[in-house]
């Protein structure tokens, strides 16, 4: 029985991460002549329970992490594991699932689902029957973080807000983001929806995949028409929200940032998430959760990528 096991007649056993099981925390692949486990972290940036922050200290934030993507070695790490609300970076995860199952030339009816009535929570300015391209709603969920893009997304995808999340929460499971629940596709403050910072690593690290998700975060500012439910031309113009790539705040010396995305609730506390090059091209992701307010969260932020060699 374990000889056919692993050998597989040569096709090789492969399993997702299931946090339940020990099994597929491994690929047993017999094609390449070998009876070795490949662990599911190989390729990650792993961190343990333990602090690894050195002599830095970052003031004014709960959790942050710092993650060398092409050595798979993790730099920097506070409180990385510590269940917490991620605001608007939960669109990462809406953003990722819509590159994978999505088209983006498809068009997208919001339903009256886009209508959200919170206070303070970021709009795009969808109304029910608006028609878009998923292209052009991801413009608006990543660039700008529109709440209402985010439900139009979740929607399309899978049919209900609730499904899209069951998704997610498959989704993350698989990605070994095994302390993260999402209870929405945007991030608004809601029971039962928390993750941490290295979950975000996780999450933000196959989102990287996308050549259209690395496009949207970079740019600055982006201008487009879509149709309303009579069929009349709406303008939409958004402003990426990440200041490093407006310009309103300088990335240190020794990085060039490629992009990210923001979060900002009472709960979550400001939050970023970024991918960053260091002198050679190779990428970096920088976490951090829960920073005390905006300009903290920026002066923070510089200071742990000033960890990058």
């Amino acid at each position: 029985m374990l000889c056919i096991f692993f050998a597989g007649c040569g096709r090789g056993y492969r399993s997702a991460y299931d946090y339940k099981t020990k099994l597929s925390a491994f690929a047993f692949d017999a094609t390449n002549g070998s009876d070795t486990a490949k662990p599911f972290a190989k390729d990650l940036c792993v961190a343990g329970p333990e602090n690894l922050t050195g002599s830095t200290e970052l003031s004014g934030v709960i959790a942050a992490g710092l993650f060398d993507v092409g050595s798979c070695g993790t730099l920097y790490a506070k409180n990385v594991h510590n269940q917490m609300a991620p605001a608007s970076l939960t669109k990462t995860m809406t953003a990722l699932l819509a590159l994978k199952y999505g088209h983006l030339e498809d068009v997208i009816t919001a339903s009256a689902n886009v209508n959200i009535t919170e206070p303070g929570a970021q709009l795009a300015g969808l109304k029910e029957g608006d028609k878009l391209t998923l292209d052009q709603a991801l413009h608006a969920l990543i660039m700008y973080s529109g709440n209402d893009a985010s439900v139009a997304i979740a929607e399309y995808i899978s049919g209900s807000v609730d499904e899209f999340c069951n998704l997610m929460n498959r989704e993350a499971q698989e990605l070994g983001a095994t302390n993260t629940h999402f209870s929405n596709p945007h991030g608004l403050t809601q029971d039962n929806h928390y993750t941490t910072a290295y979950d975000l690593y996780l999450i933000f690290n196959e989102a990287m995949k996308y050549d259209k998700f690395k496009e949207i975060i970079g740019m600055t500012e982006y201008t487009t028409s879509y149709s309303d439910r009579n069929g009349n031309p709406k303008s939409m113009t958004v402003r990426n929200s990440n200041y490093y790539i407006t310009g309103e705040v300088s990335s240190p010396s020794n990085v060039s940032i490629i992009g990210g995305k923001t979060g900002t609730t009472n709960m979550a506390g400001s939050c970023l998430v970024l991918l960053s090059n260091d002198q050679k091209g190779s990428p970096y992701i920088s976490v951090i959760l829960k920073a005390d307010d905006r300009d903290t969260l920026y002066r923070q932020m510089s200071k742990l990528l000033e960890q990058v060699p």
